[in-house]
């Protein structure tokens, strides 16, 4: 059942041009932690791979699970802060820390509210998914329970430049909300730069897309070190704006983190 789900959402992912490559970033300081140590979480919005940086929503919601399935709330642990958002402008993100009780793999989930994007006059309202490795390989593939979620068929840390990755389209949604015939619409593959590159390739280059196949299953090659997201999208009904209906876009991401290449 799962897998016809997926299939059927796969026709439903639409494809948002690279030119409006906007994400939500949430990033630890690190993929892999030690018990008992608190690790720094950043959360920004903007283009991951230009590092340009626009002010962050304050998220609805903001959960993580631990490898025993737990899940609490760490909404009242943000803090406000500012970032350096280019051309000597500061712009408003969001920090807090976390320190993981036991080993094993914790899930971070921030859900944002509906963000309008004049450009596009449309809503994206997105979850956000990062995996923090604390010294086992214990709950990297959970499922966060939503309703529309990208689930890692490969582990999401411990990767090297060049390994293929993959990852299911996912619904907790009734088989029959889909009624399309399954499609295969790209799902969006950005790389993040710590700081704004200092040359720009073309836009194709730095919003990859890859087709899900009939079981939502996308696959793409991670070819740089550092974090990557997957970004896939469905209609999500519509908001009142200035008097008018305007759509909304729910998105799913999921980060990924990729090793730098052993010295030989």
């Amino acid at each position: 059942m799962r897998n016809a789900i997926a299939a059927a959402l796969a026709g439903l992912v639409i494809f948002v041009a690279p030119a409006a490559a906007h994400f939500n970033m949430l990033l630890p300081e690190a993929a892999s932690a030690k018990k008992g140590e608190a690790v720094s979480f950043l959360y920004q919005w903007g283009h991951p791979f230009e590092h340009q940086l626009f002010d962050a929503p304050k998220p609805d919601s903001l959960i993580v699970r631990s490898p025993d399935g737990r899940q609490t709330d760490l909404l009242s642990t943000l803090e406000k802060t500012t970032v350096p958002g280019g051309e000597g402008q500061s712009m408003t993100a969001y920090r807090f820390r976390y320190t993981p009780e036991t080993r094993g793999d914790y899930l971070f989930i921030l859900k944002t509210p509906p963000i309008w994007m004049e450009e596009e006059g449309e809503y994206f309202q997105d979850t956000v998914k990062v995996v923090l490795h604390v010294q086992s390989q214990k709950g990297w593939d959970a499922s966060a329970g939503a309703m529309f979620e990208i689930l890692p068929l490969t582990r999401p840390y411990g990767l090297q430049p060049g390994m293929v990755f993959q990852a299911q389209v996912d619904s907790r949604l009734a088989e029959a909300t889909f009624a399309a015939p399954a499609t295969t619409r790209p799902i969006e593959i950005e790389h993040y730069n710590p700081r704004p590159p200092k040359e720009l390739p073309p836009d194709e280059q730095v919003t990859r897309t890859a087709r899900a196949d009939k079981n939502g299953v996308v696959t793409g090659t991670l070819t740089e070190a550092g974090w990557w997201c997957l970004t896939a999208v469905r209609p999500g009904g519509t908001l009142a704006r200035e008097g008018k209906q305007r759509p909304v876009l729910q998105r799913s991401t999921l980060w990924v983190f990729v090793d730098e290449k052993p010295a030989k």
